[in-house]
């Protein structure tokens, strides 16, 4: 269990990192796609498994432009049940599942999958180091992921 220092750090940590996907689903509302491309390491890397195919993105540069390319189908993400394990000082994994909905058309309910989660500690906090969707679900494709 640890002495209480130990478990407030824990306690810390787990709530830096549950943030990331709020703040992720806040960005993608907003059209935010610098503050999307920042909750990543420098080398972070964001792989979408839809429609049948793989698609992987490595580096802010290819994520930059991928999430401008995704944003166009103007998804709204409801983000839960958010599981994390803490893994190293410095890194943990974790799950989150989606519920997406769609601005341009009416807020219809267009897709559900989960994330799979690599984080890790920065000298700016917790961020992404490999964001894995899996689609169980997506009615309106981006079409940089077609």
């Amino acid at each position: 269990m640890g002495t209480l220092e130990q478990q407030v750090a824990e306690l810390a940590d787990r709530e830096a990192i549950r943030d990331l996907p709020k703040r992720y689903c806040d960005c993608v509302w907003r059209d935010d796609i610098e503050g999307i491309t920042n909750l990543f390491t420098e080398g972070g890397c964001f792989i979408a498994e839809m429609g049948g195919k793989v698609h992987t993105f490595e580096g802010r540069e290819r994520l930059h432009a991928m999430f401008t390319g995704g944003l166009g189908i103007q998804p709204r993400p409801y983000i839960h049940n958010h599981v994390i394990e803490l893994t190293g000082k410095d890194t943990a994994r974790g799950r989150c599942y989606l519920d997406l909905h769609s601005a341009r058309n009416d807020m219809a309910f267009i897709g559900a999958g989960y994330y799979e989660d690599e984080y890790r500690r920065t000298d700016a906090g917790w961020r992404f180091e490999r964001r894995r969707f899996i689609a169980l679900r997506m009615d309106d494709i981006p079409a940089n992921l077609e």
